[in-house]
């Protein structure tokens, strides 16, 4: 997925305990070595790749440090606590300890779907170490409502398919396709193609895609083990907002053509009034803004990486 990325890199594995690795990539252009870095969490199901319409662009001004999580992508996929509170909690963990490894005093943490929720939590454990949260179409954050059979009613088919795939993960129809994966990618998700075709003609999106999820679902389990019956997440990130200190900037980017549900910025911008909270919209981007929109996505991280000290 990286190969039209002009910026030269480093790539390592990156020892985390215990005994895991994190696969990393660094992107340091010569005179920007001692600017906040800015590190990249990609989503759930997906890994550092994603980001290779971003990384020259990102990585003209400031170091870009792109990591593919613990139990995703090329990184190490041990056994994750079956409670959400453990899994979330060795996610963290394994990014303070990368933290500490790569020797970065502190950074600018962006992170999209899952990778929001992870640099939230991750930033009011280590508050000291974020100069900066972007939360790009993140997941997680707002409470399952309580009125949602009554103001919604779930068709009985939908419920009925839920029960039978429950004990699944999400991604286990992938792997149970085998070699016929990759197709299946194809037809399911034929945008991803088109929203890479700046660098790519072939089918190299939908196999890194797949090559992704086929392996052991490590992270895809744990995040399971987070999520409530339709996604909304077991630990609701709005209800531990008031831990994180009032002098960390956030910024939240939106797509405007995405079905994520935006309430959770105007709410965190009510929570806290005395702090730096803004909100970007993004036009004609849909949830993988840095995909859909890549120059407006990269001109907007940019200009917000430029007013960090």
């Amino acid at each position: 997925m990286l190969r039209c990325v002009r910026r030269a890199c480093i790539k390592q594995f990156v020892p985390v305990s215990p005994g895991n690795l994190l696969w990393t990539l660094c992107f340091c252009k010569d005179g920007t070595e001692n600017n906040p870095p800015l590190v990249l969490l990609h989503g759930f199901g997906g890994g550092g790749g994603l980001w290779a319409q971003n990384i020259d662009a990102l990585s003209q001004h400031q170091p870009v440090f792109v990591l593919d999580l613990l139990g995703f992508g090329r990184s190490s996929r041990p056994t994750f606590p079956m409670n959400a509170e453990g899994a979330e909690h060795l996610f963290v963990e394994s990014l303070e300890q990368w933290r500490v490894k790569m020797g970065l005093e502190s950074m600018v943490l962006l992170g999209h779907n899952l990778g929001g929720y992870l640099a939230m939590s991750y930033a009011i454990r280590y508050p000291h170490r974020v100069k900066h949260i972007v939360l790009v179409e993140p997941w997680g954050f707002p409470e399952r409502p309580d009125t949602e059979e009554a103001d919604r009613p779930i068709p009985v088919w939908i419920k009925a398919l839920g029960a039978l795939f429950s004990p699944f993960n999400p991604l286990a129809g992938l792997r149970m396709v085998g070699p016929l994966g990759p197709t299946l990618v194809q037809t399911l998700r034929p945008d991803l193609k088109r929203k890479y075709s700046s660098m790519f003609s072939d089918n190299t999106v939908s196999e890194y895609i797949y090559h992704l999820n086929v392996q052991c679902p490590s992270g895809e389990t744990a995040f399971k083990n987070m999520t409530d019956p339709y996604g909304w997440a077991k630990r609701p990130m709005l209800l531990r907002m008031e831990q994180l200190p009032s002098n960390i900037p956030i910024t939240i980017i939106y797509g405007s053509r995405s079905n994520i549900d935006s309430n959770s910025a105007s709410t965190i911008k009510t929570m806290r009034p005395s702090s730096h909270v803004e909100v970007k919209l993004i036009r004609g981007a849909g949830h993988y803004v840095y995909a859909d929109q890549p120059e407006d996505f990269n001109n907007c991280v940019t200009q917000l990486c430029e007013k960090v000290k």
